[in-house]
């Protein structure tokens, strides 16, 4: 049987000696408990959850609601954002009966015994019941099942907590039952506040060690915006100092003591910038090695996986494109497994992505096309649009010739119809030029007839696609099979943000 916790009643002998020994020697809990915020305003971070008139603020009885009452919610967030914080909270500062339960150890029969507790406690002396239920995603969609009714009937106030996407792992009648409120991960001025306030407040390290610059920042990179590492961490490094006999936590022993290397790197400095460029000209160089160690030290480092998401996608357009067409969408579909997971899992996702970009056939044509495009724009070539090309389907549209002459593709064998697309100043202008590597070799030879058809030709007899362009040069990186190389940062080389 899973365990229950009801907070508000009595407790039982052995709940009520635990926590009166937590009270005598703050060492028997965990630093990160201890440090676990007692009210809304202690909690860091989160700040768009903690608006006067939220579902949060109301659970705890604050602002009324007159007839409105307190709303289901179900926290999702990443690890040490605050969804048992927050739930700790309420229970504390709520005059409502709170009832804890974990879906890893409690099954129907324990959420059926507290439903039946809270209908009891509603009907016999008008008490109100708060259920607490972490890791709802382990639940089954039977388990699930068994709250709608009390969630519906306002039986019990619901606050469930996930790590996973809810829309996924929670079922759609709970969903639509409940509000759904989704916690960021803490920034590093939030995880500063909370190592600063362990270190000085007596329930914490009571001012017994001291923590350097360099130690403070190796513990906000391996934190990950994730509070309860970052404690768990500077608890472990403290017993390592103190054993020492030392009042100062040490990068080095800070290392030993949690096994892990301080990476050079600064997320809002310079090497922030520097190995994310690295990463996608290492990329762009074919060089998959050298992309896997910057990706590593990314990773390590504690950098936001979905900033390295974004460098990934960024550079299936710009240095790989239509050389092959799967590129973009390998990567697209990694920023959307990332942004479901998070680390340790989402290392091996982007690993994936890029491998495959690193390893994929390159080409900046499309890089160069838009810039080329972008450039006769901006300097004033754009002309007016062919009447032929105009919308014709507005009353009077005809009187002033827009669409006239227009011939529909689909009615012309082959589909492509000889008549003008661009304004008159850029008449015959090319921007696209593809190379031949890769599946963007087929484009190349389809645009050679497409482009001949659209002038009158036969689309039989173009004149290769493969030579100079007829903006008077090709700039193109290699695949890797290839040595060439494109220019450095053309279109931006993804090395910032």
């Amino acid at each position: 049987m899973g365990w229950l916790t009801l907070h508000n009643v009595e407790p039982d002998l052995f709940t009520a000696a635990a926590e009166a020994r937590q009270e005598r020697d703050p060492a028997a809990s965990p630093l990160a408990v201890r440090m676990r915020p007692r009210t809304l305003e202690e909690v860091v971070g989160q700040r768009h959850l903690l608006r006067p008139g939220s579902p949060l603020r109301r659970l705890v009885g604050e602002g009324g609601g007159g007839p409105a009452g307190p709303s289901s919610v179900i926290l999702w967030g990443p690890p040490g954002t605050g969804k048992t914080t927050l739930a700790y909270v309420v229970s504390k500062a709520t005059n409502k009966r709170f009832v804890e339960l974990s879906a890893i150890t409690a099954g129907v029969k324990e959420v059926r015994a507290v439903i039946e507790s809270a209908k009891r406690e509603s009907g016999g002396y008008g008490r109100e019941t708060v259920l607490f239920l972490d890791e709802i995603h382990r639940f089954s969609k039977a388990q699930q099942d068994s709250l709608l009714p009390a969630v519906e009937n306002r039986w019990v106030t619901l606050i469930a907590a996930t790590t996973e996407n809810p829309y996924f792992s929670v079922i759609s009648p709970l969903l639509s039952r409940s509000l759904l409120l989704t916690l960021e991960p803490l920034d590093d001025e939030d995880i500063r506040g909370v190592l600063r306030r362990a270190l000085t407040e007596e329930r914490g390290l009571g001012g017994a060690v001291t923590l350097p610059e360099d130690a403070e920042a190796h513990l906000l990179r391996m934190a990950g915006g994730d509070a309860r590492r970052a404690l768990t961490a500077l608890e472990a490094g403290a017993g390592a100092a103190l054993a020492k006999g030392e009042d100062t936590i040490a990068l080095a022993t800070l290392e030993e003591s949690v096994d892990k290397a301080a990476v050079a790197y600064d997320r809002d400095g310079d090497q922030h910038y520097d190995v994310a460029s690295a990463l996608i000209k290492s990329i762009r160089g074919s060089d998959v090695d050298a992309a896997l160690h910057y990706l590593a030290r990314m990773i390590v480092a504690g950098e936001d996986p979905r900033f390295i998401a974004r460098r990934l996608m960024i550079s299936a357009s710009e240095d790989i494109g239509l050389a092959d067409p799967t590129a973009l969408p390998t990567a697209v579909a990694a920023a959307q497994a990332v942004a479901m997971i998070g680390f340790p899992e989402a290392s091996l996702i982007l690993s994936h992505a890029t491998i495959a970009l690193a390893l994929a056939p390159k080409s900046n044509a499309a890089t160069t096309a838009i810039g080329a495009a972008m450039a006769d724009v901006r300097d004033g070539k754009a002309g007016p649009v062919p009447p032929h090309l105009r919308d014709g389907h507005y009353k009077g549209a005809a009187k002033l010739g827009h669409a006239r002459g227009y011939v529909y593709p689909h009615d012309v064998p082959g589909a492509i119809a000889a008549q003008q697309y661009l304004p008159e100043e850029l008449r015959g202008r090319h921007y696209y030029d593809p190379t031949r590597y890769g599946a963007e070799a087929r484009y190349a030879d389809v645009l050679e007839r497409v482009r001949d058809r659209l002038a009158g030709g036969s689309g039989t007899n173009a004149a290769g696609a493969n030579g100079a362009g007829p903006n008077g040069s090709r700039s193109r990186t290699s695949g890797a099979d290839g040595a060439g190389s494109g220019p450095d940062g053309a279109g931006g080389d993804g090395s910032g943000e």
